[in-house]
């Protein structure tokens, strides 16, 4: 298995710790896949599922970090950074129609509502609060990016 580096490492836990809401140290083998998509990595379904079963021998349906990495680290580790950087602001782009350079947080609530309908109002509220650091209503570039590349 290729090395990953801190950036991917620090990536893979900002996404991990997003998906686990309850803070159970686990996700829903399910969030992989929107994991993955949500980081632009493609995918084999069968051969993702293969090793979700892999990682989950008691089929308890969740999976830890140490899983989650072995499992998304092949697939990071062939993303190259710049089609992944090209990738979000293709997606950035989608929510900045008026090309501001900017989003408003309420399309970021938007988005990371559609990466896990299990957040709650207060979940999503506080992740909002941590992205918009300067509590202006809106999102940058640069904040997005952090974000998703979970620096």
């Amino acid at each position: 298995m290729a090395e990953m580096d801190q950036e991917q490492l620090n990536m893979l836990k900002k996404a991990f710790t997003m998906f686990d809401s309850n803070k159970r140290g686990s996700i829903e083998k399910e969030k992989v896949k929107t994991i993955l998509r949500t980081l632009g990595a493609s995918y084999d379904d069968k051969e993702l599922d293969a090793q979700l079963t892999v990682e989950d021998p008691n089929e308890t349906g969740h999976i830890d970090f140490e899983a989650f990495c072995r499992i998304c680290g092949p697939y990071l580790a062939t993303e190259d950074d710049e089609a992944l950087q090209k990738e979000l602001k293709e997606a950035f782009r989608l929510y900045d129609k008026a090309g501001n350079g900017y989003i408003p947080t309420s399309s970021l609530r938007e988005i990371l509502a559609a990466l896990d309908d299990q957040l709650t109002s207060d979940q999503l509220d506080e992740m909002i609060a941590e992205i918009d650091t300067d509590s202006s209503g809106t999102v940058d570039f640069e904040e997005f990016m952090e974000m998703m590349n979970g620096e």
